[in-house]
C-alpha cells in the first residue's frame, strides 16, 4: 500500500515543466519528498485529534477517525524487545529503536521467565515520581511498574523504571539482579523511513533505479497530497511562485473536501 516515489516523481516533473515552470533535480526532489512525508505524518495526530472532538458515523470507510487511525496503524511496531541496559539504576536504553521511535505507546515487563507483562505507567519525574513513591497505594510494585523517560547526553532516550528490570547488569550497591531473567518490551509509533528516487545517470539524463529506491510509506491514498506538497516545496526552490500558488490552491481544495 506505500506511495510509488517514481509514480510522484513523473508527476511532480510534468506539474512542474509545463509551460516551462522549471526543472527539478533528483537531490532536489528527494529532500522535498521526505519533508512533505515528515508534513503529512505529523499532521496524521492533530487530525486525529480534532475529528475525535466531532461526532463519527457507523460507516467504518468513511468514518474520518478510523480513516486516519489505519493511516496510523502502518507506523505501529508492537512489543519489540529492548536488552540495551546501563548503569546501576538499570535504566533502559532505547538506542537500538533512538531514530526509530516517534511515539512511545506502551512499555511492558516480565520480571521472572514464563511470568506474566505487566504494563508500567508513565508518570513525570519530580513531583509525580515522589507523590507515587510516598503512598502505599500507588508504590510501584511488578505487577504494577512505573517508568519515567531521560534523555541521556551522547545516548539519546532512555527509561527510569521501578521495580528495576532485572535482566543483567554488574556491581554496586544500587545493581539490579543478573541473575534473574526479565523482558522487556516496548511499542510504539515509528518515524517514517526517508524516501529515496534512486537513480542512474545514462546519456546524461536521471533514469530511476528501482533497486536502490525507497517508496514512501505513508498509504496509498497519500500520493495526491505528496505531489501537491513537493510542487509547492519545488516553486519557493526555483523562485517560481505561481507554481507555489497553484500547488497550494489544488492542495487546499483536497483537504476542504476531506475535512468539511
Amino acid at each position: 500500500m506505500a506511495v510509488s516515489i517514481d509514480r510522484v516523481y513523473q508527476k511532480v516533473l510534468a506539474l512542474a515543466n509545463k509551460e516551462q515552470r522549471g526543472y527539478i533535480t533528483p537531490q532536489e526532489f528527494n529532500l522535498f519528498a521526505d519533508h512533505a512525508q515528515r508534513e503529512i505524518f505529523e499532521q496524521y495526530f492533530y487530525d486525529l485529534d480534532q475529528f475525535q472532538r466531532v461526532p463519527g458515523n457507523d460507516i467504518t470507510y468513511s468514518d474520518r477517525v478510523t480513516n486516519v487511525e489505519n493511516k496510523i496503524s502502518y507506523f505501529k511496531r508492537y512489543d519489540q524487545n529492548v536488552s540495551s541496559i546501563t548503569g546501576g539504576f538499570g535504566d533502559v536504553m532505547l538506542e537500538d529503536h533512538d531514530e526509530d521511535i516517534y511515539k512511545l505507546i506502551a512499555l511492558r515487563l516480565r520480571y521472572e521467565p514464563g511470568g506474566s507483562l505487566y504494563v508500567a505507567e508513565e508518570i513525570q519525574m519530580g513531583s509525580e515520581q515522589f507523590l507515587y513513591a510516598s503512598s502505599p497505594l500507588t508504590r510501584h510494585s511488578k505487577k504494577r511498574p512505573i517508568y519515567w523517560k531521560r534523555m541521556q547526553s551522547g545516548e539519546g532516550i532512555s527509561l527510569r523504571i521501578y521495580p528495576r528490570p532485572q535482566i543483567g547488569g554488574a556491581g554496586g550497591s544500587n545493581a539490579y539482579d543478573s541473575s534473574v531473567d526479565g523482558t522487556v518490551v516496548i511499542s510504539y509509533i515509528k518515524t517514517p523511513v526517508k524516501p529515496n528516487w534512486a537513480y542512474n545517470v545514462i546519456n546524461d539524463k536521471p533514469l530511476y533505479n528501482s533497486t536502490n529506491g525507497v517508496d514512501f510509506e505513508l498509504h496509498a491514498s497519500e500520493e495526491t497530497e505528496l505531489v501537491y506538497r513537493i510542487l509547492a516545496l519545488a516553486g519557493i526552490a526555483i523562485e517560481k511562485p505561481q507554481l507555489t500558488q497553484a500547488a497550494a490552491g489544488l492542495g487546499a481544495g483536497q483537504i476542504q473536501q476531506e475535512k468539511q
